[in-house]
């Protein structure tokens, strides 16, 4: 897949002729490896749209690598060991003091994968949705799934900033990168990102029920209809409702999704990986591979599990030999690392049936639905191999046993559950901290890189 960087900035020339009383001449050269904005925002061909689409595609994924090292370290769900750089210990564990600042490694000046990319998705997205409404080269039905598409993404993208600032708040409005709109609150946030993916889910709605008008990459492989994509929408609903704590609203959005509580757990779309000119997994590691890069399991992952749980012997591969690094606050060992890929070129979901199952047992519980919410978790439990739950059945019991199930099924995935969690409901002193004497961090401060352009225009 193609990896198409949308720039809004231009290569400027100026030519001065000293010996002339003529000001600066500027000239404007188009960026040949990018596209420009004017030259698909009128009367984009159906070439120019796919595309803008799979370029979207490749930007959708560029928060994996960070968001899983950096926010499963911060939820302890693993540790990301780099022996040419201690940061990723030292920093991000908030060893010996380290907190976060605007300029946090891996995070505050450049803001790579963690905070410049998901909105260069994002501002893709809306160069797609400009190109699929000013275009008379394909139908009326076309453009609104073309529109469809480019919203549901974007509600995805912006919870990611999101949920590294938390209260600190985003910018929703970006549209002109040179007058952004000011930052609203984490709840304004997500009440901003449910009417965008509302409004995804209208647009594939009045594009009718067929097949999605452009090809998608083999990540949406099942997911490529206009129905199985409004799925797909309502399902990063139902996790966007359970941040708001819209219960109902979480078992509606779950209703409208594909989840299958006699299915496949894995089902859901994911992002593929592949050779190059592609990108591989970026977050695979070969078995007992060299300590230089490596995602290792939390060692509270294997002290806090369930004997017999089938989720620990498929995904923690146990190590020929431990791996340790060492840093100013002493050593960290780690035996287990992950053994969910097969290859460098496996697809990572970003969504799935498991969590949808684990969304709908949570709002049932929080609604006082005990046993839809016992018949969800039993669903989770005898997949694992662990059995019935037994324990009480007061809803405190039912949310304790729902977050002890997403710890397990969904470690490690791209979102940074565990720590978004314990957030969510208060529980960030029970992440387990003895094995490194770290911090456990609640959220972080914009980043230096946006600081310093508020400083620029003035605000």
């Amino acid at each position: 897949m193609k990896n198409i960087a949308i720039k809004f900035t231009k290569i400027m020339i100026a030519a001065a002729i000293l010996t002339s009383c003529n000001p600066f001449e500027i000239d404007e050269i188009q960026d040949p490896n990018n596209p420009s904005v004017g030259s698909v925002s009128n009367n984009a061909s159906p070439e120019q749209i796919q595309f803008l689409i799979t370029g979207l595609e490749a930007r959708h994924r560029s928060y994996v690598s960070n968001v899983v090292r950096a926010w499963g370290t911060f939820g302890r769900e693993v540790w990301n060991f780099n022996a040419s750089d201690p940061r990723f210990q030292t920093d991000w564990l908030g060893q010996n003091g380290r907190v976060p600042d605007r300029s946090y490694f891996g995070f505050g000046n450049t803001g790579g994968g963690s905070w410049a990319s998901p909105y260069q998705a994002i501002k893709q997205a809306d160069v797609l949705i400009v190109a699929g409404e000013n275009t008379e080269s394909i139908t009326t039905e076309a453009k609104s799934a073309v529109v469809g598409f480019a919203k549901t993404i974007q509600g995805y993208q912006f919870m990611i900033p999101a949920n590294w600032v938390y209260s600190n708040g985003i910018r929703m409005d970006v549209k002109d990168p040179l007058n952004p709109g000011p930052f609203v609150s984490y709840p304004e946030a997500l009440d901003a990102i449910k009417v965008i993916l509302d409004e995804g889910d209208a647009a594939l709605q009045a594009a009718g029920t067929g097949d999605f008008p452009f090809t998608l990459t083999s990540g949406f492989d099942g997911y490529n209809t206009i129905t199985t994509l409004r799925q797909v929408n309502r399902a990063i609903l139902a996790r966007l409702n359970a941040y708001r704590q819209d219960w109902q609203g979480v078992l509606t959005a779950v209703d409208a999704s594909f989840i299958n509580l006699n299915g496949e757990l894995n089902a859901g779309p994911a992002h593929p990986y592949g050779a190059a000119p592609d990108l591989f997994n970026p977050i695979y590691y070969l078995p007992n591979a060299a300590v230089n890069t490596i995602i290792v399991v939390h060692p509270s992952m294997l002290d806090d599990a369930t004997p017999g749980d089938r989720r620990v012997e498929e995904k923690f591969f146990e190590r020929d030999q431990p791996v340790v690094v060492t840093t100013d606050a002493g050593a960290l060992t780690g035996n287990y690392q992950d053994g969910r890929w097969d290859s460098n070129t496996d697809p990572i979901p970003f969504i799935r049936n498991e969590e949808l199952i684990l969304l709908k047992a949570e709002a049932h519980a929080q609604l006082d639905q005990t046993s839809e919410a016992i018949a969800a978790i039993n669903i989770i439990r005898n997949a694992a191999g662990i059995g019935n739950y037994t324990g009480s059945t007061d809803k405190d019991a039912l949310i304790d046993e729902i977050l002890y199930q997403r710890r397990y099924s969904l470690w490690a995935e791209p979102w940074g559950h565990r720590w978004i969690d314990a957030r969510r409901y208060d529980r960030l002193d029970e992440i387990d901290t003895s094995y490194d004497s770290g911090t456990i961090f609640t959220e972080f401060p914009h980043p230096q890189a946006e600081l310093s352009w508020d400083e620029y225009v003035g605000d």
